[in-house]
């Protein structure tokens, strides 16, 4: 069975500047693993390389077996990839309806399953989206990606400067959305508690490349060696 989506040796950043490097991830078809490491290691980097919105110097990325390398980014939306990024990027001046409507495509992710996972934007669908808290801007994100019906799924950071009550009502979501969804999804996420209750696997990077790939229950209980990877210790 092919991976539902791969990175062989590949070698990747800004124009000339190389952020990753000789990266190998393999992530099968409804897996879903966590990132993790210290800012500035190339997290990001990995979820725009594997979007298009990097310069790749080396190396392949495949999705369903199939290469991406010269697709260009609107096109791997189309083939499946759903993205939410760090900056969440929803439109300030556009209704929550129609921001959710903006990207829809048909399949099994409706706005009433979405709303089962996210009843607070139901209650909003009229308020413009500056109009959220970041909380709820943050499951508008992920909502609106989920309704383009990908395969795979990107998040990046989406716990990022949340409230600690928002964060444990997010994170149960994801692990919910992990569980049901049968979507693959790669979660960036600095906070190792979230990502070790996300993903049995995880994956942790240091200077552009993956210095650890294997259970999250190992880093989980080696406290020592998880502060040696990432600088934390949870």
């Amino acid at each position: 069975m092919a991976s539902a989506l791969e990175l062989k040796a590949v070698s990747a950043g800004y124009g000339e500047t190389v952020v990753l490097e000789d990266i190998n991830l393999a992530i099968a078809p409804g897996e879903s693993i966590s990132v993790m490491g210290r800012n500035g290691v190339g997290k990001t980097t990995l979820l725009a390389t594997v979007m298009g919105h990097t310069t790749l110097h080396k190396g392949e990325v495949t999705l369903d077996g199939r290469s991406l390398n010269r697709v260009p980014v609107y096109r791997r939306a189309a083939a499946g990839i759903g993205f939410v990024p760090q900056e969440r990027e929803i439109f300030a001046s556009l209704s929550v309806l129609e921001n959710l409507e903006v990207g829809a495509r048909p399949g099994p992710w409706t706005q009433e399953r979405v709303f089962e996972l996210f009843p607070n934007l139901k209650e909003r669908l009229g308020n413009k989206g500056n109009q959220l808290s970041g909380g709820e801007q943050q499951m508008l994100s992920i909502a609106r990606a989920l309704l383009t019906n990908p395969s795979i799924l990107l998040m990046d950071e989406p716990t990022e400067g949340l409230a600690p009550v928002i964060v444990e009502a997010l994170t149960a979501v994801l692990v919910r959305l992990r569980g049901e969804s049968g979507l693959s999804i790669i979660l960036v996420e600095q906070n190792s508690r979230v990502a070790f209750e996300f993903s049995n696997r995880s994956v942790v990077m240091d200077k552009g490349r993956i210095v650890y790939d294997g259970a999250s229950a190992t880093l989980r209980d080696d406290p020592e060696r998880l502060t040696q990877l990432i600088g934390v210790s949870e």
